[in-house]
């Protein structure tokens, strides 16, 4: 419906831009022809008048016509001498007018209904001589009628055809689009690894595939990047069940109860995995939002063996749930890492407050400084699932977090500042 709403916009955007061009060319045309007509005209008055004024001569006093005229002639040039007429005959609707004319003293045309009326004065001394004569305008008239109307058929034709042509072009860049994009869909789902692969774009189309190709590629990354966090979030709830499971199977074949320090914790451990997922889920930043950084830390703390060295207040421009998801899974690789001591620092930036998280550990090799937060990227002990989870809450929060390779365990967080966002 969309694609065929589209086409009928264009065609009728075609069609009215045609409408409009044939419209001013069938105006300005007409108009032309108008000018054309008019003056041909005149200027067959004008020679009509010529002719016979130079006939005209005065002979003994009298003003006479040296050649006879034709009849025919006698009905379209009229020659006045002194207010008299000498030449021709008058039709009865035309004597007021062509008097008119002949009292006056200069030349002069005139309209009176189909015929145009052209006077001329003929130098004679002592003697007021006038020519008028008639042209019949009816086929100037119909020559223009007939003009306009085969202006008419052709710009109709000429709007029909830009409509069809465009309708099948349209149509048919359409289609081509509608093709791709079943294809760009397809592939997706079944063949992420396929791509149009048209080169250098060289029109529309080729931007539009080129376009899709990234498309399609971040579609494929994305899935890839999916299934590793799923194989790496099946690790991280398994681990815990694992334990439980053992533990409860040991308890059955000996006879005893099964320890509940051991099932606690095992039981804390994957409550902490799925509320961290769900965290990662559902963070996001909205605007006007922020919390007090050093009750959030000490949320993600817990009762862990972390010093804290965080200035005497410190306001960040996120929720409470997004600070604490973000920094306890970093703790929890620091304590996996650490030799003996895990520290988090908070340092304000103007703008941002930037958190470390720091361990004596052996570290991040400079080799995984940028994978470390993909999943399925491991090192060390392995980083587990918190650092991937990490990424995504921090790309859905608008925080930015990176590892640093000094020889020691270090995440860097850099949130924005609580009066920095209010301003």
């Amino acid at each position: 419906m969309a694609v065929t709403g589209f086409r009928k916009r264009v065609v009728a955007l075609t069609v009215l831009i045609a409408t409009a061009v044939v419209a001013v060319l069938v105006v300005v045309s007409h108009v032309l022809l108008s000018r054309v007509t008019d003056a041909d005209a005149h200027d067959l008055a004008r020679t009509r008048a010529e002719a016979v004024a130079s006939n005209v001569t005065a002979i003994g006093g009298r003003v006479v016509l040296t050649e006879n005229s034709s009849e025919a002639l006698d009905e379209v040039a009229w020659v006045y001498a002194d207010g008299r007429l000498i030449d021709g005959n008058v039709p009865p609707s035309l004597v007021d007018r062509v008097e008119e004319l002949a009292d006056a003293g200069r030349p002069q045309t005139a309209t009176v209904d189909d015929y145009l009326l052209y006077a001329r004065k003929v130098p004679i001394h002592g003697h007021h001589v006038m020519v008028i004569v008639r042209v019949d305008l009816t086929p100037y008239e119909t020559s223009e009628q007939r003009s306009l109307a085969l202006s008419l058929i052709l710009g109709g034709l000429t709007i029909l055809l830009a409509g069809g042509v465009a309708h099948l072009v349209v149509r048919r860049a359409l289609r081509v689009v509608h093709e791709m994009a079943a294809l760009a869909d397809d592939w997706g789902q079944h063949e992420p690894g396929r791509r149009f692969n048209l080169g250098v774009p060289r029109d529309e189309f080729g931007e539009l595939g080129r376009t899709l190709d990234h498309l399609l590629e971040r579609v494929d990354n994305a899935l890839a990047d999916e299934r590793r966090l799923t194989d790496e979030i099946a690790h991280e709830l398994r681990t815990p069940l694992t334990v439980l499971r053992a533990e409860a199977q040991l308890a059955q074949l000996s006879g005893e109860p099964v320890p509940t320090e051991a099932v606690l914790s095992e039981v804390d451990r994957l409550d902490t995995a799925i509320t961290t997922l769900l965290r990662a889920a559902r963070a996001r930043t909205d605007k006007g939002t922020w919390c007090d950084l050093r009750s959030a830390a000490r949320q993600a703390i817990a009762g862990r063996a972390v010093e804290v060295a965080f200035p005497a207040k410190v306001e960040v421009a996120v929720a409470a749930d997004v600070a604490v998801s973000l920094l306890s899974p970093l703790l929890d690789n620091g304590l996996r890492h650490a030799k003996s001591r895990v520290w988090i620092t908070a340092r304000d930036q103007g703008e941002a407050i930037v958190v470390d998280v720091l361990d004596d550990g052996p570290g991040i090799d400079p080799a995984d400084v940028d994978r470390v937060f993909e999943a399925g990227v491991t090192g060390g002990g392995g980083y587990g699932l918190g650092l991937p989870v990490v990424r995504r809450i921090a790309a859905s929060a608008g925080v930015e977090v990176r590892a640093i390779a000094d020889g020691r365990g270090h995440v860097e967080v850099t949130l924005p500042a609580a009066h920095a966002a209010a301003t």
